[in-house]
């Protein structure tokens, strides 16, 4: 009897239930440019870096000018099962493209589908959000470049904090070949 009522009170005290996280490889993003109004979506693979705004040949040149254009880079994607309420998160990184060609950290942190405002990203021209989480993306990764593991918790790293004693963050990488979204259409 007394072991009957001690397993009853076992399966009736809380315990800590942590819901589980579905790690995946693609983040769904929109971005509205404030100058046109235009809105575009895009999926961008977990530690794949695009470029998001404006690109245009420079009349002097063949080379894209990227003044202004954001550099976006999702770090992990997590979504619940569909049992859970859905809580769609994403790790990311963005640089402004500064009028020397230099990218500038803007954001660092975690971005949430379901509250878009609570870490927006801060720009004059641009706004970007998390739409969702994919399994997969009828867009092709990068050339030369496999679509990144699935990341774990564990693989999240918090941003080194900033040196303000150094001028600038790094340039856009030289040797990746970013995909770039001409939001005029």
């Amino acid at each position: 009897m007394a072991i009957g009522f001690g397993l009853a009170v076992a399966a009736l005290s809380p315990t800590a239930v942590l819901a589980e996280t579905i790690a995946n490889p693609v983040a769904e993003f929109s971005g509205l440019d404030k100058i046109t109004g235009r809105i575009t979506k895009f999926d961008v693979y977990v530690n794949e870096t695009v470029l998001f705004g404006y690109a245009d040949n420079a009349p002097t040149t063949d080379r894209p000018v990227l003044a202004g254009a954001l550099v976006i880079t999702p770090r992990v994607c997590y979504t619940r099962p569909p049992t859970e309420t859905q809580r769609t998160s994403v790790f990311l990184e963005v640089d402004r493209v500064g009028e020397d060609g230099k990218a500038t950290r803007i954001f660092t942190g975690w971005m949430f589908a379901d509250s878009p405002a609570l870490n927006a990203i801060d720009d004059p021209v641009y706004d970007v959000w998390l739409v969702g989480c994919k399994q997969s993306t009828n867009v092709p990764p990068q050339i030369g470049q496999q679509p990144a593991p699935t990341p774990t918790a564990s693989d999240v790293q918090p941003a080194p904090p900033a040196q303000p004693a150094q001028p600038s963050a790094p340039a856009v990488p030289g040797g990746t070949q970013a995909q770039m979204f001409d939001d005029r259409g």
